[in-house]
């Protein structure tokens, strides 16, 4: 049975500028966003650091709601995988949009080079 998918011609030029899938980025920026905190968190009440670690507490400035508790914790996780998703999003909407940008001045430029001395041949 042949194979209904012919290649493409130019499968060597889209190999390299594969398009990111801006939900899956955002999804694992957010997963390690929000597992960050949330386990910084913990081990800062596991270990009963108390004022001399690090000035967790501070977070509090930019996600409403957090503090350096159990309940903050998950608040933080929260927040954390909220902030991430946005920035992985952005992340993967930018590179496929200067990816897309790119690859149209190539194929601009390809063709002109090929129809450049089409008067020549009339």
């Amino acid at each position: 049975m042949p194979d209904s998918k012919a290649p493409s011609a130019d499968v060597p030029t889209q190999l390299p500028f594969q398009r990111a899938h801006k939900s899956a980025l955002g999804l694992a920026f957010g997963l390690i966003a929000g597992g960050g905190i949330f386990l910084l968190t913990v081990l800062h009440l596991a270990l009963d650091v108390g004022e001399g670690g690090l000035p967790l507490g501070l977070l509090n400035q930019y996600f409403q709601g957090y503090e350096v508790s159990w309940k903050g914790a998950f608040v933080g996780s929260a927040w954390g995988m909220a902030v991430g998703f946005i920035g992985g999003w952005l992340l993967g909407f930018v590179h496929n949009f200067t990816v897309g940008v790119w690859m149209l001045v190539v194929r601009a430029r390809q063709d002109l080079r090929q129809t450049r001395n089409f008067l020549d041949h009339i």
